[in-house]
């Protein structure tokens, strides 16, 4: 058996394989009132049927104005609770576990999705006003609002709040999106924190937010659920946010409750040289690993299945998450699977499928 496909087990939670659904903005909740409908329960059930062994749902607001777009999805109603238990329901009933990236987009909220038109959206179209660690602008959109510091101490209620939700709704995992340039994110780095109390200044009060949103998140769900951190390792600027900084905040967020950290890159800044190519961000969770001795997943341009395994065998990552390559094929894990010559279980309604010449 390979290890892509040797299970993994975190906290109380067996998961099946190594090959996981990287959460993906859809910008599909037609309503814009944050509720998932067909368009969720078809896209990551089918991911499940796959044979994907997690499956993560979107960045999901924690908050209205949380959200990257009004298309958004949320789970800061009990409102929302029903439409995701649909999907988690299914989920499990196709043999994998579902997780939910709890979010908040900052300065980056109140967006156009792609088709819709571009930059922020207008208060009197369906935006509203964002905030942020800063009142610096992200390029190209409006400028948000500098959160008070109450106002900050209140985000954490918040996520915790989401997290209840997220309970409720199913979910068998969490994770705390702190990368991309939202909202965490954006209190992290020092290019967009330039704050003076409590929440800006060293590192430890940059960090300040993320680490009490994880105990209160811990909190929340008890001690048998996982809870991952998504990190940007880096912001690719000189000065700015990088891989010290997040294997050291990886490091004080496993003491707060958190069980594995999936590094990613970039998103704070534009105009940024990003050095992409096949599995250019491997070496961020390598570091992290390496600096926390924790459960590390790895992304960005992952594809095949032999390079997959490939970056498992190398002993500093533990699991592999793909986006894009979701996008391109459902099924990506039984077609992986098959190339690396495991055995697993498909769907009984796909078996007639299983063997390519029967």
């Amino acid at each position: 058996m390979s290890l892509l496909f040797t299970p993994i087990t975190i906290r109380s939670l067996e998961i099946k394989n190594r090959l996981w659904v990287s959460p993906m903005c859809m910008y599909s909740c037609e309503n814009q009132d944050g509720i998932v409908g067909d368009w969720h329960l078809v896209h990551l059930g089918s991911r499940a049927i796959g044979g994907a062994g997690l499956v993560m749902a979107e960045a999901t607001a924690v908050n209205p104005e949380g959200r990257i777009s009004p298309w958004c999805p949320g789970i800061w109603s009990d409102e929302q609770i029903p439409g995701w238990k649909k999907v988690t329901d299914f989920i499990r009933s196709a043999g994998s576990v579902s997780a939910l990236q709890l979010a908040h987009a900052g300065r980056k909220a109140s967006t156009y999705r792609a088709w819709s038109g571009s930059g922020t959206v207008p208060i009197s179209d369906g935006g509203w006003q964002s905030y942020s660690a800063t009142d610096v602008a992200f390029e190209g959109y409006s400028a948000p609002r500098m959160l008070e510091t109450e106002e900050v101490r209140e985000l954490v209620g918040d996520f915790r709040a989401a997290a209840r939700r997220s309970v409720a709704a199913g979910f068998d995992a969490l994770e705390i999106h702190a990368a991309h340039g939202y909202l965490i994110h954006q209190f992290l780095s020092p290019i967009t924190n330039q704050r003076t109390d409590e929440f800006g200044g060293d590192l430890e009060n940059r960090a300040r937010l993320l680490l009490e949103i994880v105990s209160a998140v811990r909190e929340e769900i008890g001690e048998d659920m996982p809870l991952m951190v998504r990190f940007s390792a880096t912001d690719y600027v000189d000065g700015g946010w990088d891989q010290e900084q997040t294997n050291q905040v990886a490091i004080w967020a496993r003491e707060a409750g958190a069980d594995l950290f999936d590094i990613s890159s970039g998103g704070l800044v534009t105009g940024v040289k990003i050095p992409s190519g096949p599995g250019y961000q491997v070496k961020f969770s390598q570091s992290a690993h390496q600096a926390t001795g924790s459960n590390v997943s790895a992304v960005g341009q992952i594809t095949t299945a032999r390079q997959a395994e490939e970056i498992l065998q190398s002993g500093q990552v533990d699991v592999i998450m793909a986006a894009r390559q979701f996008l391109r094929d459902p099924y990506f894990p039984l077609r992986a699977a098959h190339e690396l010559g495991d055995e697993v279980s498909w769907p009984v309604q796909y078996e007639r499928g299983k063997f390519p010449n029967a």
